[in-house]
């Protein structure tokens, strides 16, 4: 089982922030045509986020800091990413529209769990395999227009990938409202620990 501390400063959550860090440097590369530069930044940025959370468990540096912190920096990352590549022209608006109203949904499903008196629902694991699939495809998207010689090849395998990633972020999106419910639904009276029951 996971231990959960209250650490701050931890190579996950530095790592986190990092990542967060990154998203104004990827947008000026994007914005000023250094679409090579860009695609780098991006890429680095993806690797992170499979980095924290693997450093995270195997060194059981799993933190409440970095519950909140990892997923907002994944949402803030490709939000901006996305603002960003739309604008660009390297992907319709949209998809971008698509994604970003999922978010908008967890956030509005977030305020609605507040005024309950619940926290932030725990990660499900198809949320980080959609996010996966997501900052997979996006740098293999700008791959593709940065090195025409290869989009042959890249674009279909980012569209592929962007595709999959935006039905598994719905699934779960799907998955958080159906969580939600279900804890809304429990007894003002029932015990601290109901809400254990929600799946991880």
């Amino acid at each position: 089982m996971t231990t959960v501390s209250s650490r701050i400063a931890t190579i996950p959550n530095a790592l986190s922030l990092f990542r967060l860090l990154l998203i104004p440097v990827f947008l000026v590369f994007l914005l000023t045509h250094e679409y090579l530069t860009a695609l780098i930044t991006l890429v680095v940025s993806s690797v992170t986020d499979f980095v924290d959370g693997f450093v995270a468990r195997r060194f059981n540096q799993v933190s409440r800091v970095g519950q909140l912190l990892d997923p907002a920096a994944d949402r803030l990352f490709i939000f901006s990413t996305l603002i960003g590549l739309a604008w660009g022209g390297f992907v319709p608006w949209w998809l971008a529209g698509v994604i970003i109203a999922r978010d908008v949904l967890l956030l509005i499903l977030g305020i609605v769990l507040a005024n309950y008196g619940f926290g932030p629902l725990p990660v499900h694991h198809l949320g980080k395999m959609g996010t996966f699939a997501l900052l997979f495809a996006m740098p293999v998207l700008v791959l593709a227009a940065t090195f025409p010689a290869i989009d042959k090849i890249a674009e279909p395998l980012g569209w592929a990938a962007a595709l999959w990633g935006v039905f598994l972020y719905w699934w779960a999106g799907i998955v958080y409202v159906l969580q939600a419910g279900r804890l809304i639904r429990i007894p003002r009276d029932a015990p601290v620990g109901a809400s254990d029951t929600v799946e991880s």
